[in-house]
């Protein structure tokens, strides 16, 4: 029988630990700061834009779950930089470290006892629950994390001892 507590582990460890899927912390380390900016072929968007779209949706899903005031922005502008959007060293890092917090922000609520997983998102849309919003943070992560990796190899901006 699946416990509560088993559920929060199994959902704790797709939100940040390797399971099926390179962890963010490894897609994006020893970037370099030459590649922030640079659209890989055939692709419209930099890796510091599908690093902030990865960060503005998960915000989103947390504040939506959060706040019953929450506004999400606009579909989809409000969730990619603006296409000539460029970023510097300090605003990739900006980047990586508030994309870091909301996904612990989402781990810790995930965690905690006193939040039902299962109980409706009482400001939410039907059926709209923390362990679907959690899940949806899971996989939307996973499978950008992915892109990102194999958008590093295309480039070239993996460390040449990377395996």
């Amino acid at each position: 029988m699946l416990t509560d507590q088993a559920l929060r582990d199994h959902v704790l460890a797709l939100l940040g630990e390797r399971q099926a899927h390179m962890s963010f912390d490894d897609a994006v380390a020893d970037f370099p700061e030459a590649f922030i900016n640079v659209k890989p072929p055939a692709v419209s968007y930099t890796f510091w834009h599908l690093v902030e779209h990865l960060r503005l949706a998960q915000w989103d899903i947390l504040e939506y779950v959060r706040s019953p005031a929450h506004v999400s922005p606009e579909w989809p502008s409000g969730y990619w930089p603006a296409p000539d959007a460029l970023a510097d060293a300090a605003a990739w890092q900006d980047s990586l470290r508030q994309f870091r917090d909301d996904l612990a922000t989402m781990k810790a609520l995930v965690a905690d006892p006193a939040v039902n997983l299962l109980a409706p998102i009482p400001h939410g849309y039907a059926g709209h629950t923390v362990l679907r919003e959690a899940l949806l943070v899971a996989d939307h992560n996973a499978y950008h994390i992915g892109e990102l990796a194999i958008l590093r190899q295309v480039v070239g901006a993996w460390p040449p001892d990377h395996a």
